[in-house]
């Protein structure tokens, strides 16, 4: 009987079938091993196939859960929080992405899925809801770099009302390191060339003339060097922060997360061995509140001296009046009361109009306005300190528009000179004026009309009425 031809056997093939040669007689070795090395490779590929599908499971399961809370975010704030709608969809198109695997439309390797938007994703999701009064998610804001250039920059979640920028990092803490150490890949931009990205934007992005807060929350960890050097840019680290094993038996304290250092510890950084995951330096979490600077200077337009002296504002919202916008105003102020907002806002600020918005509302109120109306308006006056018009460059340098008058460039302006909030109902003007690329700093409310004299020709409606038309 003539010995079968030999095969030749890849290496990794005969390490799973070597255990099967003491059963078999020699003559039999060569097509043995082959037939062994071809049900080992089998059994391999069942075992990948099955550890794919099980993440993949894993993965659709968090994906609709991350859809759930993220419509629960995006209504967490009156009005919506900006930014709400595209974060649901790019989950959605992760989640259709996913079921397209799942019935077999989309070939897809286990590191493809490890590697999806999804982490990202939830750590965006999991910073808002770890932090107050989110205003947006995945807002893009526009600003000049250190050679001039526009540039946008998306920043995952913006918090306390506009004071807090959040970037929410989902990558592990070894390629992180490994890209700032330029052990990366080409193109790769560092958490630490990020973190200049972000602070150069956001001091051209004042909140109440003050620079937004920079966190970098990190879902994955971070070195130790790594926070270091970014505490030292002053922006603040949450997350696991994690040793790194220095070369040559150099070991450095792990306790310390000093901000200071000089540039020969730059350059010795360049040269740092491996991320040890394992050991944990620090685990720095979101704080329940973040302090942030206030302004405590309010500046009044004319919208906001005529809502506070309103008939409406004081209990004369139980009128049907000829005039519809007055009557929907009326039934508004029965919904939601807009003087104790007000009072709450301007308590212990100090109050400034210009003499524009001063002249313009007793002229408005002469006109128009009720004896009570005028009794208050004299009362909140004396409590104002009236300052002469002074309106800003960048106001002076709005263009005129509809929306865009002298009166409100020089009132808004003024404000913006004397860096404070102004309080306004002029909605329409600062979106015009954002949209011209300058962003005021103010407090909008709802407005109220002088109606006083319009009371005695207007229908009066039972309180008891009102109230059931509100339920």
């Amino acid at each position: 009987m003539n010995s079968a031809p030999e095969r030749t056997v890849p290496q990794a093939e005969r390490a799973h079938a070597q255990w099967v040669l003491v059963l078999l007689p020699a003559v039999e070795h060569p097509l043995a091993l082959y037939a062994v090395c071809a049900v080992a490779a089998l059994r391999k590929n069942n075992v990948v196939i099955m550890s794919v599908d099980s993440m993949l499971c894993d993965r659709i399961t968090i994906a609709k859960e991350l859809i759930k809370r993220a419509e629960v975010l995006s209504k967490s704030r009156a009005g919506g929080v900006e930014g709400g709608a595209k974060l649901c969809s790019k989950l959605k198109a992760e989640l259709k992405f996913l079921q397209k695997v799942e019935a077999r439309k989309v070939a897809i390797k286990e590191s493809h899925l490890k590697s999806t938007n999804l982490t990202h994703l939830q750590a965006i999701i999991e910073s808002a809801e770890s932090l107050e009064d989110v205003v947006s998610v995945l807002h893009v804001f526009s600003y000049t770099d250190e050679f001039g250039e526009k540039q946008t920059l998306v920043v995952d979640v913006v918090a306390n009302g506009g004071h807090t920028w959040v970037k929410a990092i989902g990558r592990k803490a070894e390629a992180l390191h490994n890209i700032w150490i330029g052990r990366g890949q080409y193109g790769d931009k560092s958490i630490i060339e990020q973190a200049k990205d972000y602070l150069q934007a956001s001091r051209q992005q004042p909140v109440q003339y003050s620079s937004p807060h920079i966190i970098f929350a990190f879902y994955n960890s971070v070195s130790k060097p790594m926070a270091e050097k970014l505490r030292e840019m002053r922006i603040s680290v949450r997350g696991d922060i994690v040793a790194v094993n220095l070369p040559s038996g150099n070991v450095q304290e792990e306790n310390d997360l000093s901000c200071s250092e000089s540039d020969e510890d730059d350059d010795e950084l360049l040269h740092v061995g491996k991320v040890d995951r394992e050991n944990i330096v620090a685990s720095l979490a979101f704080p329940r509140e973040i302090k942030v600077e206030v302004c405590n200077r309010v500046n009044l337009d004319i919208t906001t001296l005529i809502t506070y002296v309103s008939a409406l504002s004081h209990g004369g919202c139980y009128f049907i009046f000829k005039e519809k916008v007055l009557t929907e105003q009326a039934a508004q102020e029965r919904q939601e009361e807009v003087l104790p907002l007000l009072d709450s806002f301007m308590e212990g600020k100090e109050l400034f109009a210009c003499e524009c918005a001063v002249r313009d509302f007793q002229s408005i109120l002469d006109t128009l306005g009720g004896t009570y109306e005028r009794e208050r308006a004299a009362s909140l006056i004396q409590r104002i300190n009236v300052v002469p018009d002074q309106p800003s460059e960048r106001a002076l340098k709005l263009a005129a528009s509809s929306k865009i008058n002298s009166r409100s460039v020089s009132i808004f302006g003024t404000g913006d000179t004397l860096r404070a909030i102004t309080m306004t109902a002029n909605s329409g003007f600062v979106r015009a004026a954002n949209n011209q690329g300058v962003k005021f700093s103010v407090f909008i409310h709802q407005p109220r009309a002088l109606t006083e004299s319009k009371e005695s020709s207007a229908t009066p409606i039972p309180k008891n009425e009102a109230a059931s038309d509100l339920h």
